[in-house]
C-alpha cells in the first residue's frame, strides 16, 4: 500500500490462552480428545448456574425495556446500587456517575489504554494477563513495562523494585494491581495495597486495579478492594460479573473511578472514556439490569461462599498432587481459579519429549516446535501430543519463568483428578526424557 496502515503496536498483540486454541484444535481433527485448561469459562468447564440466578434472568428477557438502548454510562439503578456497595465498605465515596459500563472487561481495558496519551506507560505484574500486556504494549508501540511478582514470596510484588523502575521511569503514568491475580491466584495483602498507593502518592500516578475475581478467595485470604486503601489518590477498579455468577457470556463489566475531581488530568481522561462510551451508543442493557437483583439477593452470598470452598478443595487437590514432584514449585492459590507451575531454573531443555503415540499427532508438533525455542512452549506442546491437556506456557505472560497455568474449573471429580495426575506422570516424564542418556529425538 502507498502508505503504512498498520498500527505502531500491532506486534504486541497477543493472546496465547486463545492463540493456543488454533494448535490444538489441529490436534483434535486427529482424534485427539481435548482437555482444555487454557480459558477461565467456568460454564465450559461444567459450572452450573443457581437456579433462582436463571429466573431473575428470565424475568428480565420477558421485559420489553430489557431490550432497549440504555444511557451511555450504563443503567442508573444499577450504577446507584454498585456505587452504595463500595461506600457501604467505609472507604473511597463515588456517585453513580463514577460508573462506566462496558461490554466486557477486555473492551475496558482496550478503551483504557486506547484513549491514554501514547508517551504515558503503566507499569505492570510480571507475569501479566496478556490482555493488559498486550494493550499496554500497543498503546505505546513498546514492549510491556513490568515489575515482578516474587514466586519465593508467594507472587507478592517487590515493592523495592517497584519503586525504582517508577522512580527512574518518568514515563510511567500509572500502576497496574491485578487482585486476585491471573495466573499465579495471588491475592495482594492489604500492606502490599497499601504500599502501591503510597508509592503513587509520591510519584503523583494512578492506581489501576483488575478486581474481576474479588470475591472469589479463600484459604484465608481477604480481599481488600482498591477503594479500601486507595484514600485521596486517583485511580480506578475493573469489576464484572463473568467470573463470580458466573456469566462470561454477558460481556458486562465497569470502571469505577475513585478521586477524579483531584486532578484535571485524570478527570479529563475519565471523561474521554465517557466520550468513548457514547461514541458507541451504551453496553448491553440486560445483564446490567440483572445485577441489582442478583448481587442483591440475599442467597447470593452463600452462592459466592460455595463457589469459593469448591475452588478451595481444588486447589488443595491439585497442590497435593503436584507438590512432590520433582522439578517444579507450585504456589498454593489463595484467589480465582488458576494456578501456576513453575519449573526449577535451569530444569528444561530443548531435548526433552514426551511419547506421542499416533504419527500424525507427531507431525503436526514437530511443526510447532519449529517455530518456538521457548522452553515451556516446547512442553507445553508436548504435553499436548501425548495427552490432550491444553495449558498456557508461563512465558506467555510477559516474564523470563518457565512454567504454565492450569485452570481450577474442571467440574467433574475423576476427570479432574485424572488431569492434575496425568500432568504429574507427563512432567516427571518430560524432565527425566532430557537426561543425558536419554535419547535426543523431538
Amino acid at each position: 500500500m502507498r502508505r503504512n496502515i498498520v498500527h505502531i503496536g500491532a506486534g504486541e498483540l497477543s493472546y496465547a490462552i486463545r492463540e493456543i486454541v488454533e494448535q490444538a484444535t489441529r490436534l483434535e481433527a486427529l482424534g485427539v480428545e481435548m482437555a482444555w485448561e487454557n480459558i477461565g469459562d467456568p460454564v465450559a468447564k461444567g459450572d452450573r448456574i443457581p437456579g433462582w440466578i436463571k429466573d431473575i434472568v428470565a424475568d428480565l428477557v420477558r421485559d420489553d425495556s430489557s431490550y432497549r438502548y440504555c444511557p451511555s454510562r450504563g443503567e442508573l439503578a444499577t450504577r446507584e446500587f454498585l456505587a452504595g456497595r463500595v461506600n457501604a465498605r467505609g472507604g473511597a465515596q463515588i456517585g453513580a456517575d463514577d460508573i462506566l459500563f462496558f461490554n466486557g472487561l477486555g473492551d475496558a481495558v482496550s478503551k483504557v489504554f486506547g484513549f491514554l496519551r501514547r508517551e504515558a506507560r503503566v507499569i505492570g505484574p510480571s507475569p501479566a494477563y496478556s490482555t493488559h500486556s498486550s494493550a499496554e504494549g500497543a498503546h505505546a508501540g513498546d514492549h510491556p513495562l513490568t515489575y515482578t511478582l516474587d514466586p519465593n514470596r508467594g507472587w507478592q510484588p517487590d515493592l523495592d523494585e517497584m519503586r525504582e523502575k517508577v522512580r527512574y521511569n518518568p514515563s510511567i503514568a500509572g500502576i497496574l494491581l491485578i487482585n486476585p491475580d491471573n495466573p499465579t491466584g495471588v491475592v495482594y495483602s492489604r500492606e502490599t495495597l497499601q504500599g502501591v498507593v503510597e508509592l503513587a502518592q509520591e510519584f503523583d500516578l494512578f492506581v489501576m486495579c483488575d478486581e474481576v475475581y474479588i470475591n472469589i478467595t479463600y484459604g484465608g485470604a481477604e480481599a481488600v478492594h482498591l477503594s479500601d486503601v486507595i484514600g485521596d489518590v486517583c485511580g480506578f477498579s475493573l469489576k464484572g460479573i463473568s467470573k463470580e455468577i458466573p456469566w462470561p457470556g454477558s460481556r458486562c463489566g465497569w470502571v469505577e473511578f475513585y478521586n477524579r475531581e483531584r486532578d484535571p488530568v485524570f478527570e479529563r481522561f475519565a471523561q474521554s472514556l465517557l466520550g468513548a462510551k457514547m461514541l458507541e451508543v451504551c453496553s448491553t442493557t440486560l445483564p446490567q439490569r440483572a445485577i441489582p437483583r442478583i448481587l442483591g439477593d440475599p442467597r447470593y452470598s452463600g452462592h459466592l461462599a460455595e463457589r469459593a470452598q469448591e475452588f478451595e478443595r481444588r486447589a488443595d487437590e491439585a497442590c497435593q498432587v503436584l507438590q512432590d514432584v520433582p522439578g517444579i514449585s507450585v504456589n498454593r492459590p489463595q484467589g480465582a481459579f488458576y494456578m501456576t507451575v513453575l519449573f526449577d531454573r535451569d530444569a528444561l531443555n530443548d531435548r526433552m519429549v514426551l511419547e506421542i503415540a499416533n504419527p500424525e499427532v507427531r507431525v503436526v508438533i514437530d511443526e510447532l516446535l519449529e517455530d518456538t525455542t521457548a522452553l515451556d512452549f516446547r512442553f507445553v506442546y508436548h504435553l499436548m501430543g501425548a495427552t490432550g491437556i491444553v495449558v498456557v506456557p508461563l512465558s506467555s505472560f510477559a516474564c523470563a519463568y518457565h512454567g504454565f497455568r492450569i485452570t481450577l474449573l474442571e467440574c467433574d471429580t475423576a476427570r479432574r483428578r485424572s488431569i492434575f495426575e496425568t500432568l504429574a506422570r507427563s512432567i516427571r516424564d518430560y524432565l527425566a526424557s532430557g537426561a543425558p542418556a536419554a535419547a535426543s529425538q523431538s
